[in-house]
């Protein structure tokens, strides 16, 4: 079987080495808001600028019991995090994910851990069977990362943010465990 033929979840790039994938806490605020706030960060997310580290402190006070939040660290700096959130009622098998990584980090592996580990919690321990996000039609790399973990696009959303001055069209991706 060729590598075009195998499953895409067999054909997940390797572990960043050096990073350390854990659960986010409120001693990471500091760090989540200095990534939040770096202009290529910000730009594949729905942030505005100027992330306060009190607020992002509350928010990791306060978790949602339906989310997961990681970072990724190297070093004992964070340099990405990622999120899932679990949808409820009928759509109890679908869940959320949204993710960044620091702009001097991008391109080496960071993205691929962060999204293997969230799709590891979300088959392996929370049964969930459909995995959706957002994506600027325009973030060429996150696309390609998404596409190796099996994520399609399924439609494209017009004028979905404002950003920058103007409004930006996005993907939306799912990826459906069988």
């Amino acid at each position: 079987m060729n590598s075009e033929q195998e499953d895409p979840d067999q054909r997940r790039p390797q572990k960043a080495v050096g990073v350390e994938i854990r659960a986010a806490s409120p001693s990471d605020a500091e760090g989540i808001a200095l990534i939040a706030n770096l202009p290529g960060f910000r730009a594949g997310t729905l942030r505005l600028p100027f992330q306060n580290i009190e607020e992002t402190r509350r928010w990791l006070e306060k978790p949602s019991p339906t989310s997961i939040s990681l970072v990724a660290v190297v070093a004992g700096q964070v340099v990405g995090n990622a999120g899932l959130r679990r949808h409820s009622g009928r759509q109890i098998h679908i869940g959320n994910l949204g993710m960044g990584v620091h702009d001097n980090f991008v391109g080496r592996g960071i993205g691929s851990a962060l999204l293997a580990a969230l799709i590891d919690t979300a088959d392996n321990w929370l049964a969930i069977k459909r995995l959706e996000l957002t994506v600027y039609v325009d973030n060429e790399p996150a696309i390609r990362l998404y596409e190796k973990f099996g994520f399609e696009t399924e439609g494209r959303l017009k004028a979905f943010a404002f950003r920058n001055g103007e409004y930006v069209d996005a993907f939306t991706m799912a990826r459906i465990r069988m």
